[in-house]
């Protein structure tokens, strides 16, 4: 037994140092760092990366640990290999399969989940486009998880910020899911450069399930000019334009001038005037280019979602009281019919 100068002396000892224990907050160490594992899931159309989807690997790398990439489609190698490229990421898993070419949710989805099973991943990102808000809700539902969706920041590995009620107001969530599933807004990540990194390029994980759903056709709308999510300049239509016609005349000289390209508000394509592709808001796509060009756009908070992360912002309307001249850094006010074909006949000269 310890006699009772030894006990005193044992006691007055640890008496400080478990104060000190208990107040002091427990902070990570890098031995939990390295727990800590991303899969990026990149995107790819008829064998050419998506580079848009590169924003996945820069949202990931704020995390801290470590980065895997993910692509399937048909001969999906030569993506592979530039996706290996991307510094910082380790490894890219592939798997070729015609099957996974156009990216249908219902056989892509069990696929990605038993790739994230067996890598024994934390995080898996994805763009908030499409093709990330079609996968990762039923990623999400086959690995019991709550999806985070539309982030614009990582706080910490289980904490993130994202927009809501039409990007009124922020909102901060913290997950405590195994596995959080993620989406990013492309606009708050830059998308990673593809420099001269190394990675191994392995083959994933192919259950190759039975889907109900056939891929039939695709009708798209092609165009010669930068494409809308990632352009530096793009200029938009409204209403205002009044039909197809006058959309064309009046907005594709502007944008082609520009070297733009061509955006529309959800009352220009619900009227005809512009194809859905083009839709940008809330409930289409969102835009961040240096000069964002709004013509005959009345500026409702949907549309506004949408583009008010652009760095210079541009209006022409006849309306001086548009809400769009709000947010404007630069306004015009008048007839649009008059005004934008004046505008790029001086832009020409």
């Amino acid at each position: 037994m310890l006699s009772t100068t030894t006990r005193r002396a044992f006691s007055a000892l640890t008496r400080p140092t478990l104060q000190n224990a208990l107040h002091t907050p427990l902070r990570p160490t890098p031995a939990l760092h390295r727990l800590l594992s991303a899969l990026a899931v990149l995107e790819q159309r008829d064998g050419k990366l998506n580079a848009g989807s590169l924003s996945a690997i820069t949202a990931a790398q704020k995390l801290g640990g470590s980065i895997h990439a993910f692509v399937a489609g048909s001969s999906i190698k030569p993506v592979a290999e530039e996706a290996a490229k991307v510094d910082g990421v380790e490894k890219v898993i592939a798997v070729d399969n015609a099957a996974y070419e156009k990216g249908l949710p219902e056989n892509y989805a069990p696929l990605l989940v038993e790739n994230i099973k067996k890598g024994g991943y934390t995080h898996v990102i994805a763009g908030h486009t499409a093709f990330g808000k079609n996968l990762l809700p039923r990623v999400a539902a086959l690995l019991d998880s709550q999806q985070i969706s539309d982030i614009t920041a990582i706080e910490n590995d289980k904490t993130f910020v994202r927009p809501i009620y039409a990007g009124n107001a922020i909102a901060t969530v913290e997950s405590s899911d195994d596995i959080k599933i993620i989406t990013i807004r492309g606009t708050a990540f830059p998308a990673a450069s593809i420099g001269s990194g190394s990675a191994a390029i392995e083959d994933g994980v192919d259950p190759k399930v039975e889907s109900a759903t056939e891929w039939v056709s695709e009708d798209l709308a092609k165009s010669d000019r930068p494409d809308l999510a990632t352009a530096p300049r793009v200029v938009s239509g409204g209403r205002g334009l009044k039909s197809k016609d006058d959309f064309d005349k009046i907005m594709l000289p502007l944008a082609d001038t520009l070297g733009a390209a061509v955006g529309a508000s959800r009352a220009a394509v619900d009227s005809g005037y512009a194809d859905n592709s083009l839709q940008v808001g809330q409930t289409g796509k969102v835009v961040a280019p240096q000069l964002y060009l709004a013509v005959g756009i009345s500026g409702a908070i949907q549309h506004l979602a949408g583009m008010k992360d652009s760095k210079v912002i541009a209006a022409i309307n006849k309306d001086g009281d548009a809400p769009i001249f709000q947010v404007a850094d630069v306004g015009l006010v008048g007839d649009l019919f008059e005004k934008v074909p004046e505008l790029t006949e001086k832009l020409k000269a």
